[in-house]
């Protein structure tokens, strides 16, 4: 008996928690960036009700980042840089596309 030789499908999944980690080291690089707000526990696995969410739609992720300005810092000049750098980063790394980027700026810091 004759066997047929097909390819066998193979696929990379990327982990939430490490889009959530790469989108998480981008945004809290971008100048002006106090912090991630609504910080939690790194040990919990809410991964719902952290700073970072990430929505995984087919081949494409929408990731939401909620953060903290630091006082004097131009809101939006700062949430549009998060919006690229996370993007950027996370297609770099991770190798994924990503749909959309929200940004929430939650506090300003006074510190």
């Amino acid at each position: 008996m004759k066997g047929t030789n097909t390819p066998a499908q193979s696929r990379l999944k990327i982990s939430e928690d490490v889009i959530i980690t790469v989108a998480r080291l981008a945004a809290l690089d971008v100048k002006g960036v106090a912090g991630l707000s609504k910080e939690i526990n790194i040990f919990s696995k809410l991964k719902g009700n952290g700073p970072i969410t990430v929505n995984v739609m087919g081949d494409v992720v929408e990731i939401n980042v909620s953060i903290s300005v630091n006082y004097g810092a131009k809101a939006s000049q700062v949430a549009q840089e998060v919006q690229t750098a996370v993007k950027e980063n996370v297609q770099n790394m991770a190798g994924i596309t990503v749909a959309r980027v929200n940004v929430t700026v939650e506090k300003i810091n006074f510190e």
